[in-house]
């Protein structure tokens, strides 16, 4: 399609796919599952990781494997070496003072290291699940009051017999989640979205413009874009920040598959496919196959197919998604 097909033909085609897929998904709901049942999405979890989020996410009935990979990719982004301004240190971001008491030697080798990922992780899931100990008495939903306990003090929570009013505290309690949604594999189908036909019809405004390393279609860079750029100003456009870079626009929503795809989801391509932080690539699907994208220097916004060796997986944007992105500067909180 890309090769030869006029644009006004391939713009016929794409408003025949979204009225036609969209017609087809009304009335779909998302559905989920809690606890114990929670798996984890492909590759949400780097590959050296994913047996110990999944194992240690059901140390207790707070927290589930999805849950656990969204509080350690909100600290550090998996990033084993990460350091933050109040030295909090590891994967799992621990304050020295913090890990003295709480770190435990995960893989039994006889040390406790923090920044060791068998140590850290486990200790993560421990240390959640006293905390829900600690606030066990108080009434509400025990994941939501374990993780403003993770963040105000389990006093904090005990005292106000519930999350605490403190705005940060709600906000985190919100944010983790809504972005464990995103590490963990749906169960039935994904909801639709309300903001994708704003987007696509952004991107395809763009079809035919240079692309551009770092674009994100500025005046002063002749309104050009890099594959990133593109998905992200086509959702600003509707309302929704996303982050600049590919690999964390992947956590921005629940995660359909193939066969599930609808016109708006974000479709990503990786030559490593066990691990979302290598993804290289990111496109706007639109539809029978095809998304728009900005491929790669000297080419232009353009239809591509998506069934290609390097294709990744998908994510449906939402609100609540993008907005529970952490910063990553700098890394982590630290606890």
């Amino acid at each position: 399609m890309a090769g030869g097909i006029g644009v006004g033909l391939c713009l016929s085609f794409l408003v025949l796919l979204v009225v036609g897929t969209y017609t087809a998904a009304a009335g779909l709901v998302g559905s989920g599952a809690g606890g114990r049942a929670v798996g984890l999405a492909k590759g949400a979890v780097p590959a050296q990781y994913q047996a110990l989020v999944q194992r240690w996410g059901t140390l207790c009935p707070a927290i589930n494997p999805a849950l656990l990979a969204a509080q350690l990719y909100s600290e550090s982004g998996w990033n084993p070496k990460a350091v933050s301004p109040a030295d909090a240190r590891g994967i799992a971001q621990f304050i020295p003072g913090t890990w003295a008491g709480h770190g435990i030697d995960g893989d039994g080798d006889g040390d406790r290291d923090i920044w060791d990922p068998a140590d850290a992780i486990p200790s993560a899931a421990s240390y959640d699940c006293q905390l829900a100990k600690d606030v066990a008495s108080v009434p509400g939903d025990a994941t939501s009051n374990m993780l403003a306990a993770y963040n105000a003090g389990a006093y904090a929570v005990i005292r106000y017999g519930g999350v605490p009013p403190y705005k940060e505290t709600q906000g985190y309690v919100k944010a983790i989640t809504t972005l464990a949604k995103s590490f963990a594999r749906p169960v039935g189908r994904v909801a639709s979205s309300q903001q994708a036909a704003g987007a696509i019809y952004f991107a395809q405004k763009q079809l035919g413009t240079p692309y551009l390393w770092g674009g994100n279609g500025t005046a002063d860079q002749g309104g050009r874009f890099d594959c990133s750029g593109l998905t992200k100003a086509a959702y600003e456009t509707v309302g929704i920040e996303l982050p600049r870079v590919a690999n964390d626009q992947y956590n921005a929503g629940p995660h359909p598959s193939r066969d599930e795809l609808l016109p708006g989801d974000l479709v990503f391509f990786s030559d490593d496919l066990t691990d979302s932080r290598a993804i290289r690539h990111v496109g706007l699907y639109v539809g029978g196959g095809y998304m728009i994208n900005a491929p790669y220097t000297g080419s232009v916004v353009r239809f591509d197919r998506i069934d290609t060796p390097d294709y990744f997986g998908a994510t449906r944007v939402t609100v609540d998604g993008a907005e529970a992105l952490p910063e990553r500067t700098p890394a982590g909180t630290g606890v």
